[in-house]
């Protein structure tokens, strides 16, 4: 790791700074010394005594610091009392300046950067497992970190806002959460925060700058070529550079991701259900489902997320109205484009009165909640969507009641944990999406099978890698020539004929993957399963898999001898 580095840089400003009083000290206690030596003391027995230079530093040691214990070994001379006398003032005040001077040390605001990211570095180092490095320590960020640590994983954080930073002390994490006040685009700062390290499996660029982030991109891949790279990016330019970065790179765009979100929510809200719930959505409920009307529609603010909205209504021939206070471009095809802010007159001419929905798609908070007020003044039965850009108003939005809120930060940190925690999950939602007959009924018993599996508990995406180090029990029945099932790793170790609260989604072998796998699935070493289940499901399958007596019940039956005499006495009995 990159600890050498700042340790050297935390030695050298201490030396430059305390060199001089470092010299004082040493030249006035050499002079003091030597004097205490050479200075002829009483006579006794009619021999002049002198200190050694053992006493002498004993006695400038505690009489330097002002304790004082007394004339030792013997009773000084008057020459030695007057040396002693100005040696002690002299002292004193060279003691004096060397204090003021760590004082200041500690003060000194390079010396305090360079403890605390020798201390990150340090922290860093300690990880023992996996970790991700998350630049940006915002709304998205915070989000992201505590689903992260929430799911076992290690994060390390940059972040230039030193409240942000000081703010991971404050959380209530599983695992310590190192935080570096710094500009994560600095190749040295990543390096500190292990970007080239073995166990670092990604790094997660999500400021709100969208130049800084495609700067941490770049740098991550060339100092590690092998790292993932996940990036929120809000602009098609910046979008297509970062897709020449080679390697594994995942960019999400919080509106063209609300607008598949809203698509599906239009031709699928079972789905629309289902993806909602998994990610954790306040409110989410298998039990029903959301549909926006159709009919005609009021786009309020025609940013990014007003256009991506406009093209998704569109598509599925839905007339919009669109108000904004700026003016029409040429190339944008909307019917009707109102210039204003959206008020009670501006929206009786986009037609409130005849609408059946409305987007307040700004980004001000204060703009679209006043939107949301006006449009149910004119219109109580309106179909509403609201975004919300901070997390700091989300008591107000609870209470604005609207039936869609989109968060771009909840968005982005949700597909990016999605991503790292359960990589699989793609696969499944593009087999549920897949334009084929019968899906919509998979989708419908997708969510029964969760119903009944998991019920009002919270639901965990859980991905489970078959191997040496992860699955030892697993690998050792591999091992030996047996076959192990997927039926065999989800059954309940109190009763096997019973499954665990769980369902699996996806497992994918050999870079294949297979999509709501058949219990008599053969498991295979380098497999990976993703499920959907309870944590107490989740802790009895890790237990399965990692215990070989467990295992091998749940397999056949019949359970293994423990020891040696517990298999003598099962072979006699079974003879018997």
């Amino acid at each position: 790791m990159y600890t050498s580095n700042e340790l050297s840089r935390v030695s050298f400003i201490v030396m430059r700074e305390m060199r001089v009083p470092l010299i004082a000290l040493l030249t006035v206690y050499s002079i003091a010394i030597w004097g205490m030596i050479y200075i002829p003391g009483p006579v006794i027995d009619g021999q002049v005594e002198y200190l050694s230079i053992f006493h002498a530093f004993y006695f400038m040691t505690y009489t330097a610091t002002t304790t004082g214990f007394g004339e030792i070994p013997f009773t000084f001379s008057n020459a030695q009392r007057l040396w002693a006398i100005g040696c002690l003032y002299v002292s004193v005040v060279t003691w004096f300046y060397a204090l003021g001077s760590i004082i200041r040390l500690f003060q000194n605001v390079f010396f305090i950067r360079a403890v605390d990211e020798w201390r990150f570095a340090m922290s860093v180092n300690r990880i023992t497992g996996p970790f991700y490095i998350i630049c940006g320590f915002g709304d998205t960020g915070s989000v992201l970190v505590r689903g992260l640590n929430d799911a076992g994983l290690h994060a390390v954080v940059i972040d230039q806002r030193v409240e942000r930073t000081q703010a991971l002390k404050l959380r209530n994490y599983k695992t310590t959460v190192p935080g570096l006040c710094a500009d994560a685009s600095v190749p040295k700062h990543l390096l500190e925060a292990g970007v080239a390290h073995k166990n670092c499996k990604a790094v997660v660029a999500i400021t709100s700058s969208e130049d800084v982030n495609l700067k941490v991109s770049a740098v991550a891949r060339l100092l590690n070529p092998a790292v993932g790279i996940l990036t929120m990016s809000k602009l098609d330019d910046v979008e297509e550079t970062l897709a020449t970065l080679g390697g594994e790179v995942h960019i999400v765009d919080p509106f063209k991701t609300f607008a598949k979100v809203l698509n599906a929510c239009i031709n699928n809200p079972a789905f629309y259900a289902l993806n909602n719930w998994l990610v954790g959505d306040k409110g989410a409920t298998l039990e029903s489902y959301v549909r926006p009307p159709v009919g005609g529609w009021i786009i309020c603010g025609y940013g990014r997320m007003g256009m991506e909205a406009n093209h998704v209504l569109t598509k599925n021939g839905v007339k919009t109205a669109v108000i904004d206070p700026h003016s029409r471009k040429k190339e944008e095809e909307v019917e009707t484009y109102i210039v204003g802010r959206a008020n009670a007159k501006t929206l009786r001419t986009a037609g409130i009165d005849q609408a059946v929905g409305i987007l307040a798609a700004a980004d001000d908070d204060g703009q679209n909640l006043s939107v949301l007020l006006n449009a149910r003044s004119l219109n109580q039965n309106l179909f509403t969507i609201v975004r919300q850009n901070s997390h700091q108003n989300e008591l107000a939005f609870e209470n604005a009641d609207a039936d869609m809120i989109m968060q771009p930060t909840l968005v982005t940190a949700r597909k990016i944990l999605l991503l790292l925690i359960a990589p699989l999950l793609k696969h499944f939602f593009r087999y549920l999406l897949a334009k084929e007959t019968g899906r919509d009924e998979v989708i419908r018993q997708v969510i029964r099978t969760l119903r009944e599996k998991i019920g009002n508990k919270k639901p965990l995406l859980v991905t489970i890698d078959f191997t040496r180090e992860k699955s030892r029990a697993v690998i050792q029945c591999l091992d030996e020539g047996s076959d192990v099932l997927l039926g065999d790793i989800v059954a309940n170790p109190r009763n096997r004929e019973q499954d665990l609260d769980l369902m699996p989604f996806v497992i994918q072998s050999g870079g294949v993957q297979y999509i709501l796998p058949a219990k008599d699935h053969k498991i295979k070493e380098g497999d990976q399963l993703l499920f959907c289940g309870t944590a107490y499901a989740k802790q009895l399958l890790k237990a399965t898999i990692n215990n070989e007596y467990t295992l091998h019940y749940l397999r056949t039956g019949r359970f293994k001898p423990a020891s040696w005499f517990a298999g003598w006495y099962a072979r006699r009995y079974n003879k018997a």
